[in-house]
C-alpha cells in the first residue's frame, strides 16, 4: 500500500513538473531590441525616440497561452530623441520626472490567443501610475543562432493617452493645436534569448 502511494505521489510529481516545463522562459536581449515610440508635434510632424536601458523576460508555450506571461522594465532616464535638450526636458519634472519615476514597468496578468495573434492582458506603470491595458503582440518564430541557443521574436505596437498616466504638460499653439499631442504611438520589436 505505500509502495502504490509512493509510485502515485511520483507519478502526480512528474505530471506536474511536465506540465510546468512546458513553457521557456526568454530574456530580452536589448542588443536586438528596440522599445520605440512617436509623438504629434505641432499638429504637422511626428517626433520619433527609443528608450535605450531596457529589460525583461517571456515565459512562452506555443501550445498553451495560459502559461504565457510577459514582464518589462524600461528605464525613463534612457529616452533618446536624437536631440539632447528635448531628451533633458523628457527626462524632467515637466514629462516623466525620471528621478522620481525611475521605470516604466508592464506585467501581464494573462494572456489570450487570437486569430491575428496574442494579447497581454496587464498593468502599465508610468510616472507612478498603473493603467490596465490590452497590448497586441505577435511570435514570429524561435530559430538557433550560430552558438547554439533559441532565439524568440515577437513584435507589439498600441497607442495610449499619455494624460492617462499623469503627463499632462503641453503648450497651445496659435492655431488651437498642441505643442505635443496627446496620442503616442509605440512600438516593441523584441528578440529574446532562452535561459
Amino acid at each position: 500500500m505505500q509502495f502504490k502511494n509512493a509510485l502515485l505521489s511520483l507519478v502526480l510529481v512528474f505530471v506536474f513538473c511536465c506540465g510546468a516545463i512546458a513553457a521557456d522562459t526568454y530574456a530580452i536581449d536589448p542588443v536586438h531590441s528596440s522599445v520605440g515610440f512617436s509623438v504629434q508635434h505641432m499638429v504637422i510632424s511626428h517626433v520619433t525616440g527609443n528608450f535605450q536601458d531596457f529589460s525583461g523576460t517571456i515565459v512562452y508555450d506555443e501550445k498553451d497561452a495560459s502559461k504565457c506571461s510577459v514582464q518589462v522594465h524600461i528605464k525613463t532616464a534612457s529616452i533618446d530623441t536624437r536631440n539632447q535638450k528635448r531628451d533633458g526636458d523628457l527626462r524632467s519634472d515637466s514629462f516623466f520626472n525620471a528621478s522620481a519615476f525611475p521605470e516604466i514597468t508592464f506585467t501581464s496578468t494573462r494572456i489570450e490567443k487570437t486569430t491575428d495573434g496574442y494579447i497581454a492582458h496587464g498593468a502599465l506603470t508610468m510616472h507612478g501610475v498603473s493603467k490596465d491595458i490590452a497590448l497586441p503582440f505577435t511570435v514570429s518564430g524561435t530559430i538557433k543562432d550560430p552558438g547554439g541557443r533559441t532565439r524568440l521574436g515577437a513584435q507589439a505596437g498600441m497607442t495610449i493617452d499619455r494624460q492617462d498616466f499623469g503627463l499632462t504638460y503641453s503648450k497651445t499653439l496659435d492655431n488651437g493645436g498642441l505643442m505635443v499631442g496627446n496620442d503616442v504611438k509605440i512600438d516593441l520589436a523584441v528578440e529574446a534569448v532562452k535561459q
